[in-house]
């Protein structure tokens, strides 16, 4: 029973490690002066229904050429970012975005839509406005 137990927990830290990494190679995707939620990181990561998760590998991530700060929460709120929002929001500044309160100004015209963009409350792929998925 023991090597069992043990082989159940490494096969979920692999799996957790290639969500880290799709989640990760997802937000390196974000351009400068767009964002994504948390929930369309998760969708894009293969996950849907992770945005929870995607939020704790933003808070924790420290990796460098990884541009946390464009990952927020739903609807275009700030969200955290490792306890210091104030920093997150300068850092959108500085790209063009213009943050007001906790709310991202014109979230719906700057939110960042992947090639393989899915509708994070749905899990399933979009239409793009020029017709591709």
């Amino acid at each position: 029973m023991g090597t069992s137990g043990t082989l159940r927990t490494s096969l979920r830290t692999i799996v957790s490690l290639t969500f880290q990494q799709r989640v990760l190679a997802a937000v390196r995707r974000i351009p400068t002066g767009q964002v994504a939620t948390y929930g369309d990181i998760a969708a894009e990561a293969g996950q849907p229904r992770a945005a929870r998760a995607v939020g704790n590998i933003m808070k924790g991530c420290s990796v460098h050429g990884v541009p946390c700060h464009r990952v927020v929460a739903a609807g275009g709120l700030l969200g955290g970012y490792g306890g210091n929002e104030s920093m997150k929001r300068a850092l959108l500044r500085a790209e063009g975005i213009t943050v007001i309160g906790r709310q991202i100004r014109s979230f719906a015209e700057i939110r960042w839509k992947s090639r393989n963009f899915r509708d994070s409350r749905r899990g399933r792929a979009t239409r793009r406005r020029d017709g591709h998925v």
